[in-house]
Formats: C-alpha cells, sequence, structure tokens
C-alpha cells in the first residue's frame, strides 16, 4: 500500500516535470487564441477501458490554470464503455490546450496499466491467488504505475529496494547460504518481510527451515509448484515468477501459490485511446 502523502509529493513532482517538458517556455499555439475566450470540452475514451489516473488530470489543471473546472463522470477503478465521455472542462481556452495533451498522457498511460491489470484479475478471479507487478516500471512513474495497478484490481509488491528484503541468488552467494542471508536481514531490519527466491525444492527447504516470510519459485514447473504448496502447508506465503504471461496465468494459479509477480503489468503497457473535443 502507497502512503498517501508519498504519492501525493510524487504526483506534484511528477505532473510539473510533464508539463515542463511539454510547455517549455510557452504554448506559441494557444497564443492565437484570444486570452479572454472561455470553452467547454470533453474526453471521450475510444475503446474501452479500465480508468486510472483521475488525480493526475486534476493535479495538471491545477498547475496549468487553477480556474479551469472538470467534472469527472467516472472514477478511477470504474470500467468506461467505449466513445464514453470520461469527463468535461470549462476554463480558459488557452488553458484547456495547453493542459490537453499533459492531461491525455497521464490518463491513457495509467489507465492502459489498468486496464492491463484488470485482463490478468478477471482470468484468475476463480482462485485465491493474488497478482503482484514488479520494479520494471517506467523510470520515474513507479508510484504512478503502481496506483494504477491497484485500480486495475491487482497488488503491489515492494515499492523498491527500501521496503521488503528481497534474497537473489547473488546475495544468498554473498552472504554464504539461505540462512545466513535470512539471519542477517533479520538482524539488520527485524519488521521487514523477508522474501528469498529459490530454483530448486532443496532451495524451497532451505528458506522454510530458515524461516523465510515469502518464497519466490522461479522458474518452478507446475508440478514443482504444485509440490511447494503441499510442501510448505502454510509456513510462508509462495510466490510464482518468470515468465507468466496470460497463456500460463492460470495454471500457474491453480497450483495454489499465494502470490505470481508478473514483470509484463507495468512494462509492456499500451495507451489507452482518448481524444479531447472543444465545443
Amino acid at each position: 500500500m502507497i502512503a498517501p502523502e508519498l504519492l501525493r509529493q510524487a504526483r506534484i513532482e511528477s505532473v510539473a516535470h510533464s508539463l515542463r517538458e511539454d510547455i517549455g517556455d510557452g504554448d506559441i499555439t494557444a497564443m492565437l487564441i484570444p486570452a479572454g475566450k472561455s470553452a467547454t470540452g470533453r474526453v471521450i475514451t475510444r475503446e474501452p477501458a479500465r480508468l486510472s489516473g483521475k488525480d493526475w488530470v486534476d493535479e495538471v489543471f491545477r498547475q496549468v490554470d487553477p480556474s479551469v473546472e472538470l467534472a469527472w463522470r467516472y472514477q478511477d477503478g470504474d470500467d468506461v464503455a467505449a466513445d464514453e465521455i470520461i469527463f468535461t472542462m470549462t476554463g480558459p481556452a488557452r488553458s484547456l490546450l495547453i493542459a490537453e495533451r499533459a492531461a491525455l498522457n497521464w490518463l491513457q498511460t495509467l489507465s492502459g496499466v489498468a486496464t492491463t491489470c484488470a485482463g490478468f484479475a478477471a482470468r484468475v478471479a476463480h482462485t485465491k491467488v493474488r497478482l503482484l507487478d514488479t520494479r520494471k516500471t517506467i523510470p520515474g512513474l513507479r508510484l504512478a504505475q503502481k496506483y494504477a495497478v491497484t485500480c486495475g484490481g491487482c497488488d503491489n509488491h515492494r515499492l523498491g529496494l527500501w521496503d521488503a528484503f528481497l534474497i537473489k541468488e547473488n546475495h544468498i552467494a554473498a552472504c554464504g547460504s539461505i540462512a545466513g542471508a535470512i539471519n542477517e536481514a533479520r538482524r539488520i531490519a527485524p519488521a521487514r518481510p523477508v522474501e528469498v527466491e529459490t530454483e530448486s525444492m532443496d532451495e524451497l527447504n532451505q528458506a522454510l527451515d530458515a524461516g523465510a516470510d515469502i518464497i519466490m519459485l522461479d522458474e518452478f514447473s507446475l508440478e514443482d509448484m504444485a509440490e511447494a504448496v503441499r510442501v510448505t502447508a502454510g509456513r510462508a506465503r509462495l510466490e510464482a515468477s518468470g515468465g507468466i504471461n496470460e497463456h500460463t496465468l492460470i495454471p500457474v494459479a491453480e497450483t495454489g501459490v499465494d502470490y505470481i509477480s508478473i514483470g509484463a503489468l507495468t512494462k509492456d503497457l499500451r495507451a489507452i485511446d482518448l481524444s479531447m473535443r472543444l465545443d
């Protein structure tokens, strides 16, 4: 769960950056429009989508011109049909056009993440598995993308390198053993969850004996995943990982693992097709 204040600060900073790169010294084309001219407009989705990014759009218009008024017909997490109006706007015509691209970029990108996640989540709704994102995010947009993941009905893995341990092969080699790495993690930050990546049933048993909270099953076969669920018997949570996609997702979920982590939730996104029209 992303702390609201952390997300708010990231949103303010990232929106400001997006406006700087788009507007630069000023929108010279918007200057063609008389300064006092007002306008109304609407944003439409051209395809079905799971909505995410409302607060980013609000922040764009707030930073460009707080006098612009937005009226939202849908909220984050809602499913929107093709050709529906997502929100309408009223304000100075120049401001609407200056904010247009940055606002749509945020909404189409985050809705793209949420829509992908909703599709994955729907495939495994008949199981108890939770789908997790990864750190494979667009640089600078991690918190925004991870927020969008939750709008799509999936869950967040760790936010970064600071909020949870994920002990991998190289960490184990440097520490000398799985048990050694877990013991050191407990000493450094006793309150942080400890996850260990394993590549065999032998490593799984070592992680169980050492008291790992979560054990990642990296590239396990379906048969070995099912056996891992049986052997673990609730002593730790199990996370399946490694090249899992829409074609392999359901069989993996049906093995009984607790989590499945999928890099494609954030790294392979396709933006939703949106359009803004002034009346």
